[in-house]
């Protein structure tokens, strides 16, 4: 049994390690941003987005958040990616 569970454990840190590398999406779940990208809990902090703290984040999506807070959600996840890094690079 201790295989399998060792196997999923590779297979989840796998995908994990391969979402790490893509631009975070606004309809990507709050929670599941802040397990690839911990350091994005204090950008969205800085910009009135305490989504790390809030119980919904475990629900809501980038774009949902980001319409509570009363913020454009394609600004949100450009500003997010470029501060991560993950922006595409233009040639």
């Amino acid at each position: 049994m201790g295989d399998v569970k060792d196997n999923d454990e590779k297979i989840e840190e796998a995908i994990l390690e391969e979402d790490r590398k893509k631009p975070v999406s606004k309809d990507m779940n709050i929670q599941y941003i802040l397990k690839l990208h911990p350091e994005s809990s204090v950008i969205l902090m800085s910009i009135g987005m305490g989504c790390i703290t809030c119980f919904a984040a475990e629900f809501e999506s980038l774009a949902e958040a980001c319409a509570v807070h009363g913020l454009d959600p394609d600004d949100v996840t450009e500003y997010l990616n470029g501060e991560l890094g993950l922006l595409p690079v233009e040639e």
